[in-house]
Parts: C-alpha cells; structure tokens; sequence
C-alpha cells in the first residue's frame, strides 16, 4: 500500500511539472514563432573584455591588411543571410544599420589607404558609395500627358559587397611571452560592373567605407550568425573576428614605400608567394625567440 502512494505521488508530481513545463512552452510559442524560446542571451550581451596592453611590453609589432572573400565557403557566415532571417542579418546590413542609427562611425576610405579613420561620413554618403543615392528623374503623367520630375530613392545593392579589408595589427607582449593580433578596422569592398560593361564582363571594385573595429563590437556582439552544427549556440560576429573564424591573405604590409600593396610590385604567383613570405615572417618571429 505504501509502495502503491508513493508511486502515486511520484505520478501526481511529474505530471504537474509536465503541465507547467507545456504550458510554458506554448505561451513561449506564441510570443516567438520562430523558435522554442525567446532568444535573451545573444542579444543581451556585451563583447568579451580584451587584456591591457602596455607600450613597454610590446617589443616588435607589424601591421597589416587582409583580404576575405566572402564568397569563400569559410567566410560565408559574413555574406549571409542576403535577406533578414529569423532575426539574423548578414554583416554588411548590420553595418549599415548601424551607421543609419548614428551608433557606430562610417570613415571615408582615402586614396592612400592611410589615416582610414579620420573623415566621418554620413548615411547619405554611404549610399551613394553604393550608387543608390536619391535620383530626380522624368517620367509621364498618364493624366495629363505630361513629363513630370518625380524623385526615386535607389535600393542599397547590398548583395555586391562579396569582399572585406581587415586591418589589424600584430605584436609581442613579453609580459605574456605571446603573439598577438588586435583588429583595428574593416572596410567592405563592392564588385559591381556598369550596364554598359555587361558585354566585356569588366568587374569594377570599390572600398565603401572604414569602421572602427574597437566602436562596432558592442553591435557585433549583440548579432548572431548560424552555427550549422548547433543552432541553440550560435557565434556573434565579435565572436567569429576574435577566434579568427575566417579565410583571408595579406595584400599590404607597413613598409618604408608609403605603405605599398603588394599588387605594385608583384602579381600573380609572385604576389602570392610574397603574401606567403609576410605571414610565414611574422609567426617566425616568434619562433625564433625560443630555443628547443
């Protein structure tokens, strides 16, 4: 009889947990259609605090610039979602979401490549980077049978930004006896062509605009990209940039000849092979410091 109560309860107990635990869940259903749950901890949380570093610390330094290719199958999880997704957007319209809600800074990219960070530019700038500024255009009234200027805002082409600028900065700290890497900034690239060059498939490249990456993480950090093993532990895009979670090789180093890229002075296998050179360099320098 005993055994037989305690069975009950044991009974009485799980179903009630059952109930409350259904009951729970539907009303989350109802609230987010898209999920289980609603989704608190992405959104609310803040990029991982970086070490401090010191001037005296740092005995050797290089500064570089990278390019991705987002239509790498690495670095996809940067170009999509082309369109909003379940709450996720890739990086470029996040950026311009940004830049629109004046809580991060668009640069202008100079000519030189140096200083990217010194002339602000606005929204309005920014489209018409991307050639969908605001156009008056003649079109005709079918009441009156008049031409008539009416303005058009242009959609932002989005979809061609298919590459990134990464410039970041390598160095030892000898408090830590380790390499280091810090991002300072990203520049996304847009490949387009003109209607008139559809013919002769003349692909033009242009450098939109520089954010600074140390301003933009609180946004990165707060977007999530899918994770294709594990969608309930999706990766921030600050998180994606910290692990290095990305493909990309050196298209410029520091250098006395104000700064040259490597495309003024090698090309094809040769630019590849100096790429190859700078990187092999700055991990053999810490390789060097140590003796086996």
């Amino acid at each position: 009889m005993r055994h037989k109560l305690f069975f009950l309860l044991i009974l009485f107990a799980g179903s009630s947990i059952t109930s409350s635990l259904m009951g729970q869940g539907i009303e989350d259903l109802v609230k987010n259609r898209n999920g289980l749950y609603e989704k608190k901890i992405t959104f609310e949380r803040k990029p991982a605090p970086l070490p401090g570093v010191r001037e005296a610390d740092i005995t050797w330094s290089k500064t570089v610039w990278r390019l991705i290719d987002l239509r790498e199958k690495m670095n996809q999880q940067f170009y999509f979602p082309t369109v909003e997704t379940q709450g996720r957007v890739n990086l470029i319209n996040l950026l311009l979401k940004g830049i629109k809600d004046n809580t991060i800074t668009a640069f202008d990219p100079p000519a030189n490549d140096e200083n990217e960070f010194t002339v602000p530019m606005s929204f309005d700038a920014v489209k018409t980077q991307f050639g969908a500024a605001t156009k008056t255009i003649e079109r005709r009234n079918f009441e009156t049978g008049q031409m008539e200027p009416v303005t058009v805002a242009q959609e932002i082409p989005t979809d061609q930004v298919k590459q990134l600028i990464v410039k970041e900065i390598w160095y030892f700290d000898k408090q830590k006896s380790t390499l280091q890497v810090r991002i300072l900034g990203i520049c996304p690239i847009r490949l387009y062509y003109r209607d008139e060059d559809v013919a002769q498939e003349v692909t033009l490249r242009k450098k939109l605009f520089w954010v600074f990456y140390p301003e933009i993480r609180n946004l990165l950090a707060k977007n999530e990209s899918l994770n294709a093993r594990n969608s309930a532990r999706n990766y921030s895009f600050d998180d994606l940039f910290l692990i290095r979670n990305f493909d990309g090789y050196i298209i410029k180093e520091e250098n006395v000849y104000n700064n040259r890229p490597i495309m003024d002075y090698a090309s094809a296998e040769y630019a590849s092979k100096e790429s190859d050179r700078i990187k092999n360099a700055i991990f053999d320098y810490e390789q060097d410091l140590w003796e086996y």
